[in-house]
């Protein structure tokens, strides 16, 4: 089922002639002439037939017309507007509609608990398609979209706490996630002639069993890159101690006393604590 145009003129011309047709069959209704009233009553009729063409259109709005059970087309233009009498018309909303998801309790690429949510921004493209092609397409929209918020969920990993930067992560690629999404919502909904503007995800949390272990998870992954950082640099700071002491020729050190250096060093920059230094006025050996 496609969406197709129907034969429609003018309503307001249309208005006038169905009521004059009716103002002037019951005059003639009350003639005493048998001619006269049977007149008045076809006349009376025609205006009554007319009338039935009449539809109202309003922005961004679709009417779809059907004649005693056959599809016959689709009115979008706005305004009153005269059709085929005795159809029935159905109204179908052309508007940009929101569709929030309730919070989805689903396990993520690991098979880690989350509660996910997503905002989905779309429209109807097709009258025709959402009216006969799905049996009601707001409620296949909301249901389609939580499967495929629930299949983008379990694609993709909610946190990765490797140093892959190639790995697509929920928390992390919330941009090329939405992509994802609105690609499969578009695949899902093309049937009801539906297009996806926009898919966003709006809540994004660990589920409340394995929250808080998550969350000593990522404060020990963050305490692991950060002590990563220190060392980089303690071990630059180290070698250009070294280098400094060598090239201007302070003081001549072995191999050994290179590695107590070294080590005295790293302890004094790597440790949280403040150290407490020595004085040897004595020989270093």
């Amino acid at each position: 089922m496609t969406e197709k145009t129907i034969f429609k003129m003018n309503g307001f011309a249309a208005l006038v002639i169905s009521i004059l047709c009716i103002v002037g069959g019951i005059l003639l209704i009350f003639n005493v002439s048998t001619i006269e009233i049977i007149a008045g009553i076809i006349v009376v009729l025609i205006g009554l037939i007319i009338a039935t063409s009449l539809t109202i259109v309003q922005p961004n709005e679709a009417k779809v017309l059907t004649f005693f059970g056959t599809y016959l087309g689709v009115i979008r233009d706005q305004g009153l507007w005269a059709t085929i009498p005795f159809t029935f018309k159905r109204r179908v909303s052309l508007r940009v509609t929101n569709f929030n998801s309730e919070k989805l309790k689903v396990n993520d690429l690991e098979g880690n608990p989350i509660e996910i949510a997503a905002v989905v921004v779309y429209k109807v493209r097709d009258a025709a398609k959402a009216l006969f092609d799905v049996e009601n397409y707001e409620k296949f929209i909301q249901i389609q979209s939580e499967t495929g918020i629930r299949h983008i969920a379990s694609t993709y990993a909610y946190d990765s706490f490797e140093s892959n930067e190639n790995t697509l992560t929920l928390r992390q690629n919330s941009d090329e996630v939405a992509d994802v999404l609105v690609y499969d919502l578009q695949k899902r909904l093309e049937v009801a002639g539906v297009d996806v503007i926009e898919a966003r995800l709006m809540h994004l949390a660990y589920s409340s069993e394995i929250a808080s272990a998550m969350l000593q998870r990522q404060q020990a992954q963050a305490v692991l890159s950060a002590r990563k950082v220190i060392v980089d640099g303690a071990v630059g700071l180290v070698k250009a101690a070294i280098d400094q002491l060598a090239e201007q020729e302070i003081v001549e050190l072995d191999e050994e006393k290179k590695a107590q250096m070294v080590n005295n060093l790293m302890v004094a920059i790597v440790s949280e604590k403040g150290t407490q230094p020595i004085i040897n006025t004595g020989s270093i050996y």
